[in-house]
């Protein structure tokens, strides 16, 4: 399996995550040529906080390997870390990490702050940038279409 072809499939997660009414996030965990873990983000749907679609990934890549470190995996991601998944990642020993489009708002490797600037006992090699035009135009189709089923429902209620 080629980067590109895991980040296809974690775009394919996150689309279908939008399509379930929740914020666009796929993520793939490869080992090899082989996929052993992935998740969409799932916050909405199981009223749970945790539920993010890196840590879904990791979970089940951990089952895959029997253990928590995940050492010889590479992990595939639509939208840059928050620092929740960028703690699970660096506590999980991912060696590297590919992610798409950038966020600026919450993101923790790089884009609001870099977590790994810290002296941690394990530092990922992360890659950014990895079809983020595609992600990038995911998300924006998801907060544009949230945006106008909300005026809808306002119109509907008040009237206006």
């Amino acid at each position: 399996m080629t980067v590109e072809e895991a980040m296809r499939r974690a775009l394919t997660l996150a689309a279908k995550a939008a399509g379930e009414g929740e914020v666009p996030v796929g993520c793939v965990i490869t080992r090899g040529d082989e996929i052993i873990g992935e998740g969409r983000n799932r916050r909405e749907s199981a009223a749970d906080a945790l539920a993010h679609a890196e840590i879904e990934a990791i979970r089940q890549a951990c089952a895959a390997v029997g253990g928590w470190r995940l050492t010889e995996c590479t992990l595939y991601v639509t939208l840059e870390p928050c620092a929740m998944c960028a703690g699970a990642i660096v506590n999980a020993r991912v060696p590297e990490v590919y992610f798409g489009a950038a966020d600026l708002r919450f993101g923790a490797l790089g884009g609001l702050f870099n977590l790994l600037d810290q002296p941690l006992n394990h530092i990922p090699i992360v890659r950014d940038g990895l079809l983020a035009e595609e992600s990038t135009a995911l998300l924006q189709a998801f907060f544009v279409s949230l945006r106008v089923n909300e005026k809808i429902k306002f119109e509907k209620l008040t009237g206006v």
